[in-house]
């Protein structure tokens, strides 16, 4: 999990994804999913459909749900956000005219043939 945050965290700052910055968004994504796949991960343990090895996991447990398991269901969608908002940023610039510059804080920026003033 901490590879998936490694790797696409830097698309919030060199593409300007903006997902930090949309804070309603992001809980939008990251919301159904942990409530979703929670409810089901809880009702399969409770079942017996599948079980954590205490291999794998730390013990920390809320409820019946494994630590890891909610920081899947948190980080996973977070990532897949910031990589489709990065994708979709990239390919909108790849089709503007100008040429690709790079602004701080907005990442990677279109900027119009006069240049960054232009």
């Amino acid at each position: 999990m901490g590879l998936c945050v490694a790797v696409t965290l830097p698309l919030e700052f060199l593409v300007g994804a903006r997902v930090y910055r949309s804070p309603r968004r992001l809980a939008t994504a990251v919301v159904p999913v942990l409530v979703l796949f929670g409810a089901w991960d809880v009702f399969a343990i409770s079942r017996g459909h599948w079980t954590y090895s205490s291999r794998f996991v730390t013990g920390v447990e809320v409820g019946t749900l494994p630590l890891e398991e909610i920081v899947f269901f948190v980080v996973i969608p977070i990532c897949a956000l910031l990589t489709y908002e990065a994708v979709r940023r990239l390919l909108a610039l790849a089709r503007a005219p100008g040429r690709l510059s790079f602004r701080w804080p907005d990442g990677l920026v279109r900027v119009g043939e006069g240049g960054p003033d232009a």
